[in-house]
């Protein structure tokens, strides 16, 4: 069976941006999750409200929608579309934070990229606020869970 070819890479083997131009307008979206493992300390730290630097809940959900929206600036091939909704969720947990994000758009390319770096910079985010409690913090499992529209149809990871 042929592999497909990779649409992102030129025959000579080098990268470039592909051009969308005229794929249709359609309504996307797509969601994507990871998590902050983190030690009991910085969990009790967030559950009470006694992060030194303050609401790391809220200020990661804030640096998860940024991100959002910088994606094209951060992930060299990805095409800059318009942002319709950014939700960023953060759920503190036994063992750390478990991060979601969903984005949508009206645009002619995917948004999982938005998606992937709303969870990543949500997490970032999340370990600044939290690294004066607990040095050890990691993220893991930072994966895209659903998307929806375009050509490709839709996609649940379960």
């Amino acid at each position: 069976m042929e592999e497909p070819a990779l649409s992102h890479v030129r025959p000579d083997g080098s990268a470039h941006m592909v051009d969308v131009s005229a794929k249709p307008i359609t309504a996307r979206r797509a969601s994507a999750a990871g998590r902050v493992l983190l030690s009991a300390h910085a969990v009790a730290a967030l559950r009470g409200g006694t992060v030194p630097k303050g609401d790391a809940l809220a200020v990661a959900r804030i640096a998860g929608i940024q991100g959002a929206k910088r994606t094209p600036e951060l992930v060299p091939l990805a095409h800059p579309i318009g942002i319709h909704g950014v939700e960023v969720d953060l759920a503190v947990v036994d063992d750390g934070v478990d991060v979601t994000a969903t984005v949508l758009t009206a645009d002619r390319t995917g948004i999982e990229m938005e998606a992937l770096t709303a969870v990543t910079v949500a997490a970032l985010a999340l370990v600044d606020m939290v690294k004066a409690v607990d040095k050890h913090a990691r993220i893991t499992d930072v994966r895209v869970t659903a998307k929806s529209g375009g050509r490709s149809g839709d996609w649940s990871e379960g």
